[in-house]
């Protein structure tokens, strides 16, 4: 019997880097229709050559693109199938090969990318997420293009220029358990249940 694919586990740091664009393109949509209404209402032609309408497109465009990175923050994903590690992004999806793993390292965020030395937007991204644990899957080749890889994806999936890929989720130990037993065939331990709370178990001991 074929085995099913495993849980989805959204990816933390495309998550956290959508959701700071997602707010700011928002503020500042709201932001231009209130300068158009203020140039519809009162035209400063001498001082500003652009008419009311071009602000309110910009600012149009701006809202429906913040309303856009708040629909996908939680479309980027691992899932393990029985053969292959799929990777999806709203942009890229690509399929994994086991054979291609070589191994995983777990490590620390910080230890992967130094909070020392980075600009001030990425240490805001880094930062909350700096002590959370991340597996680095190393691999003996990118699937695809590592350009095209490099082009849709955040540097924080990448700690050099070896082939690899950062992956940071919630349940890490989860993940990579799930993944190991896809890869070897062999069914992951059962987590323990929880003893009912029935009438019988509240009765005193002797």
């Amino acid at each position: 019997m074929a085995r099913r694919p495993g849980k989805k586990y959204p990816l933390i740091i495309y998550r956290q880097i959508v959701s700071r664009w997602w707010f700011a393109m928002i503020f500042m949509g709201f932001g231009l229709f209130a300068l158009a209404y203020a140039e519809y209402i009162k035209p400063t032609a001498k001082f500003n050559p652009l008419p009311w309408q071009v602000f309110a497109g910009v600012g149009a465009l701006a809202i429906f693109v913040g309303v856009f990175f708040f629909a996908i923050r939680f479309m980027a994903y691992v899932q393990p199938h029985p053969s292959y590690l799929k990777f999806v992004t709203p942009f890229l999806r690509i399929n994994i090969s086991y054979r291609r793993i070589r191994r995983t390292v777990t490590t620390e965020m910080r230890q992967l990318f130094p909070l020392k030395g980075m600009s001030g937007w990425a240490q805001d991204v880094l930062s909350p997420l700096a002590s959370k644990t991340a597996l680095v899957l190393e691999l003996n080749g990118y699937p695809v293009s590592p350009v095209i890889l490099r082009l849709f994806l955040s540097r924080f999936f990448f700690k050099d220029k070896t082939p690899h890929l950062v992956i940071l989720v919630e349940d890490w130990l989860k993940f990579s358990s799930e993944m190991e037993s896809m890869r070897t065939g062999i069914e992951p331990p059962d987590e323990p249940r929880k003893p009912k709370n029935s009438i019988l178990s509240r009765l005193p001991q002797k």
